[in-house]
């Protein structure tokens, strides 16, 4: 049974129950599965996509020490009984890198002031350089649900923690996991104490600044809980984990010619604005649109046919539960006709964030 190291970096044993799991919500992590990947399943140096500080499987961001210094894919190496994990592969050698998740006020809030315990499984694929992960359970006290999410303010040597901004705290004493290449449990468990927390955020890091090309730190079953112990991890079906991930999220791209947005009208001759009602109410009316950038991906489908959009579309107006965006043509729409927007290469989609 893989030992388990707390706040004071004292021994627990794994697979007790906690006293207060059996209330409310268990798992505070969303997806943490890995099974989520809105975005996408691979992210390289393309689009910056793995850049520091870059959302990438659905609630998961990256933290490293400059840009491209991993590769993130969704992977099927996993430990039994697990269907998804992270993997974490090493594109700029000699760099400290990681993941974290903020956790929304509302979901953490009552664990404030108490222990909570952070649990997960992970292995590296090699112990020759990747020798020294690390977790913690970070505090943030500023303003709720406002928080600068790349936490780091400065990386350090090798084996010394991270040095962290104003306003987040590490609520346990971060160490060396002995993570192997085998998939094990570990957990941390802390009581967040510090005063005017807001919200908690996980960070899993690699402490290292020797590495090697190409090596992988996998992580999956992520799980932050009320209680000094870590149970098992809360499975959650696909379908509601999605509609937890669409609260922050929430991305349209079909096959090609295939509707992105049923309905919406030509406001004139060279302009349609479409309307789309979100699958569930997102945390704040997302203030910016994601699109494929390419003008020719969008088409405006109505009586007259398909017409391909001039220009890419943009945000106009959201609200928590509906986003309304334009589409411009060069010409040949009729005013006041109905219509609908497809994609006109299989590039084509729209996206919506309201992350934290």
């Amino acid at each position: 049974m893989p030992i388990t190291l707390d706040g004071t970096n004292g021994i627990t044993q794994a697979g007790e129950f906690n006293s207060d799991s059996s209330f409310g919500l268990k798992n505070r992590i969303i997806n943490g599965g890995m099974d989520i990947a809105q975005r996408g399943t691979s992210f390289t140096s393309t689009s910056s996509a793995n850049n520091n500080d870059a959302y990438v499987l659905d609630r998961f961001y990256i933290l490293s020490d400059g840009n491209d210094v991993i590769d993130v894919t969704q992977t099927t190496t996993v430990p039994t009984g697990a269907q998804n994990s992270i993997g974490l592969d090493v594109e700029t050698i000699n760099k400290k890198f990681g993941i974290a998740q903020i956790i929304e006020a509302s979901n953490c809030f009552d664990a404030i002031g108490g222990n909570v315990t952070l649990s997960f499984q992970a292995k590296v694929s090699s112990l020759t350089k990747l020798d020294n992960v690390k977790c913690a359970i970070v505090a943030w006290s500023g303003t709720a649900d406002t928080v600068t999410s790349d936490i780091i303010s400065a990386w350090g040597v090798e084996g010394t923690n991270p040095t962290l901004i104003a306003n987040a705290t590490y609520e346990n004493t971060p160490a060396n996991l002995s993570v192997t290449t085998s998939f094990a449990s570990y957990s941390v468990t802390a009581n967040v104490d510090t005063a005017s927390t807001k919200n908690i955020i996980l960070f899993i890091w690699s402490d290292v600044t020797d590495t090697t090309l190409g090596d992988f730190l996998y992580i999956t079953n992520i799980q932050l809980e009320k209680g000094s112990t870590a149970t098992s991890f809360d499975y959650l079906d696909y379908g509601r984990s999605l509609i937890q991930c669409q609260r922050y999220y929430f991305k349209i791209k079909p096959a090609s010619n295939s509707t992105l947005i049923p309905a919406g009208f030509n406001s004139n001759t060279t302009l349609f604005s479409g309307f789309v009602q979100f699958p569930v109410t997102m945390r704040i009316a997302p203030p910016a649109l994601e699109q494929s950038g390419t003008a020719t991906d969008y088409q405006i489908v109505n009586a007259s046919g398909a017409t391909n959009c001039s220009s890419v579309p943009t945000l106009n107006d959201t609200t928590v539960d509906l986003a309304r965006t334009s589409f411009t043509v060069a010409s040949g729409l009729t005013a006041g006709d109905g219509g609908a927007v497809r994609s006109g290469t299989s590039n084509g989609f729209l996206a919506w964030s309201a992350e934290l």
